[in-house]
C-alpha cells in the first residue's frame, strides 16, 4: 500500500509539470528514492512501469538514485528532482 501512495503521488507531480510546461510527452524523470522507502531501484522501476503505463510518462527514462541517510527528512519519500520533457521537437528539464 505504502508504494502505491508514492507512486500515485509521484505520478501526479510529473503529470503537473507536464501540463504546467505544455508537454507532449515526458521523456525522462530522475527521481531519489529515500532511506525508508522501502524501494530498491528495481522494485521501483517495477512500479514506475505500471503507474505510467497508457500515460504521458510510459516511455521515460528513468535516472534513480538511493540515498541511505534516513535521518533525511525525505528519508521515507521518492522525490522527484527532475523530468525533461518534450514540447512539440523541443525538449526541456
Amino acid at each position: 500500500m505504502h508504494e502505491m501512495s508514492l507512486m500515485n503521488n509521484l505520478m501526479n507531480q510529473i503529470d503537473a509539470v507536464a501540463s504546467r510546461e505544455g508537454a507532449e510527452r515526458v521523456v525522462a524523470v530522475k527521481v531519489r528514492l529515500g532511506a525508508l522507502s522501502h524501494m530498491s531501484p528495481d522494485h521501483f522501476r517495477e512500479h514506475f512501469t505500471m503507474a505510467s503505463m497508457g500515460g504521458i510518462a510510459a516511455s521515460a527514462e528513468l535516472d534513480i538514485e538511493t540515498s541511505d541517510d534516513q535521518q533525511d527528512p525525505f528519508a521515507m519519500d521518492v522525490v522527484l528532482d527532475v523530468v525533461e520533457i518534450e514540447v512539440g521537437k523541443t525538449m526541456k528539464g
